[in-house]
């Protein structure tokens, strides 16, 4: 049996206002994998007619953290999910629709282990940017931390 992960878009969406207002969607949510998708939208366009740049991150980012939701979900109460760092890759002018799949980069298990032993651990999320063709757009890596409630 596998877990539901449908609470994930309506839960990102209410705790992220950003993610409302940018109308990203969430197409798939699974434990350790996210696809986010980013309309096409002439006032979030560069000078060059693509997504500006912040909207490409802004999706990556969005993608990112809703597999930290989806990943540790059970554990909220206890530690809350921060970013510690990111770096992206503008690979290729990004046009039209994009779509971030974004992967957990370690066992959620191991992550939780450190969170119990006492640490604030981090773990990297792998994000790929794609747009309608499929074609790499840009390649980012967030990396989280889960902070412990005190």
């Amino acid at each position: 049996m596998s877990a539901d992960y449908s609470f994930v878009a309506d839960a990102m969406k209410q705790a992220v206002p950003w993610v409302k207002t940018s109308g990203v969607e969430f197409p798939e949510v699974a434990g350790d994998r996210v696809v986010a998708e980013l309309p096409d939208a002439a006032e979030t366009r560069n000078h060059v007619g693509g997504p500006h740049a912040a909207m490409i991150f802004g999706l990556g980012e969005t993608a990112s953290g809703a597999v930290a939701m989806a990943a540790f979900a059970p554990h909220l109460g206890k530690a809350t999910p921060l970013v510690a760092r990111s770096e992206i890759a503008y690979k290729k002018l990004a046009l039209g629709v994009l779509r971030a799949e974004a992967v957990l980069g370690r066992p959620a298990d191991e992550v939780v282990a450190e969170l119990d032993a006492g640490a604030r651990p981090e773990f990297p999320v792998n994000v790929t940017v794609t747009n309608a063709e499929g074609v790499t757009t840009a390649e980012m890596v967030v990396v989280w931390t889960l902070k412990p409630n005190r």
